[in-house]
């Protein structure tokens, strides 16, 4: 195997789900979102939730679409790209991830149609189960997918023979140690992605003059989700710190920049560069002790510096270190804004304050980029693992060349930026435009005239 293309292998899987997961992550939240929007709907008859959940099921549709086309290009590489990670784990990865498509993705599936288009051809109550169901598949989704990253984070309740890993207690492969914590950290990410996203889009309309109830609503909805979950996820992202530092020492170690085991307590790295050949973290801002108090939970816990490991053995402290960063700083800002929100709800202020209707629309996009640094940070923090402590990524590759691996990387990369900036571009309009004003006709006249608008062909409809 040559050096480089084990590089541009990981290259390419790193870009191809760097891009899948923004649309899962906006659809799980969004799933969700409909669902209550419905039941506010059915509680109160009043038409502008109905209005709004039409409205955000457009950007549903579009966004897992694309979440279903990228993920069926990742399970690909796991033929092309990884068929050593396919030999040995398949007996463990395969069933989890085809409990995945039979118990959730059926069902998404089997609604989403009703979802879309059964407003007028089904009662408002089976349409809202429709929803729900939807929503319900999401998140199976998420527990599935989750169920099996977690096991190549922390793998349980399986044998090696022949070659291979053979599951002996599936309850130990599933409910592995990191898979509590991970769960919950990314289906709360994921609600926390779309309610920057619905805040963002409310405050772009009301910095442009809306003020009608579809506007208002989503806004305040959006960051009332986020003044709750957003410390929530603070308290989740440290117990899931806690079982990292348990379970993958080193992987904590490289987050924080930290090379020598330090007794008596540990700093925390505020910022620094780590480097990796000099074995230091180069420019470091300390504090004493917080380290300690992060990670432990005690003013002199200690924690095992990345020298205590072989060199072989250690992540890449120059990236995780900063994405991790990346990640809880945004978090900070994420909790900053929806507290800011609530001090505006009690002066009446939040629906004219100019200022921090701009700063929901910068935050808009920060949770898609605080997931994605996330995701570096716990899946680069793994290497040189692939299946963590059990088997190496350069024994997970296939036997490709280096010239098809760079070939593989441009053409993927070029229609990506084709099919999913289309998709994205599209999104894009559709936040621009906002929910339709309750005067206005939904679909225009003359489109409404269309002899094939009224259910035969759904997308004749579709002109943004």
């Amino acid at each position: 195997m040559d050096a480089n293309a084990l590089d541009l292998s990981r290259l390419q899987f790193a870009f191809t789900v760097s891009v899948h997961i923004i649309f899962p992550a906006l659809s799980i939240g969004l799933a969700s979102f409909l669902a209550v929007l419905e039941a506010c709907y059915l509680k109160t008859g009043k038409p502008h939730y109905k209005a709004l959940s039409m409205y955000w099921a457009k950007i549903f549709a579009v966004g897992f679409g694309m979440g279903v086309v990228s993920g069926v290009v990742m399970a690909y590489q796991f033929g092309t790209n990884w068929a050593g990670f396919s030999r040995f784990a398949g007996p463990i990865t395969g069933p989890l991830l085809t409990y995945e498509v039979m118990t959730a993705f059926f069902l998404e599936a089997g609604f989403l149609g009703i979802m879309l288009f059964g407003w007028e051809k089904v009662g408002a109550k089976a349409h809202f189960a429709a929803t729900l169901l939807v929503a319900v598949g999401t998140l199976i989704s998420t527990f599935w997918i989750l169920a099996s990253n977690s096991w190549m984070q922390t793998p349980q309740g399986f044998k090696i023979e022949d070659g291979h890993v053979v599951p002996v207690d599936w309850l130990a492969v599933i409910f592995n140690p990191s898979f509590p914590y991970r769960l919950a950290h990314m289906t709360i990410a994921a609600f926390i992605v779309a309610a920057l996203v619905v805040a963002g889009t409310g405050g772009w309309h009301l910095l442009h003059g809306r003020r009608d109830p579809e506007v208002k609503t989503m806004y305040s909805m959006a960051l009332w989700l986020l003044l709750f979950l957003a410390p929530i996820q603070a308290f989740v992202g440290d117990q899931h710190g806690l079982n990292t530092r348990r379970y993958q020492p080193v992987k904590i170690a490289a987050i924080e920049g930290l090379w020598e085991t330090e007794k008596g307590g540990t700093a925390l790295n505020l910022i620094g560069f780590p480097d990796m050949n000099a074995e230091v973290t180069r420019y470091a801002i300390r504090i004493p002790h917080l380290g300690s108090l992060i990670l432990t939970h005690s003013w002199d816990g200690e924690i095992r510096g990345l020298k205590e490991f072989p060199k072989e053995d250690r992540p890449n402290s120059s990236l995780i270190f900063w994405t991790f960063r990346i990640m809880a700083g945004l978090g900070v800002l994420m909790i900053l804004t929806a507290l800011v929100g609530a001090l505006l709800r009690r002066g009446a202020r939040l629906f004219e304050f100019r200022a921090y209707q701009w700063l929901t629309v910068i935050m808009g996009p920060m949770g898609i980029v605080s997931l994605i640094a996330g995701w570096i940070t716990t899946e680069a923090g793994r290497q040189p693992w692939v299946v963590f402590g059990v088997l190496r990524t350069r024994d997970a590759v296939s036997p490709v060349t280096a010239q098809s691996a760079g070939v593989s990387l441009l053409v993927f990369f070029m229609v990506y930026v084709l099919v999913f900036g289309t998709g994205v571009y599209y999104i894009l309009k559709l936040i621009y435009a906002g929910p339709p004003l309750q005067n206005e006709p939904a679909v225009p006249a003359k489109v409404a005239a269309h002899p094939e608008v009224g259910g035969r062909r759904p997308l004749a409809a579709a002109t943004e």
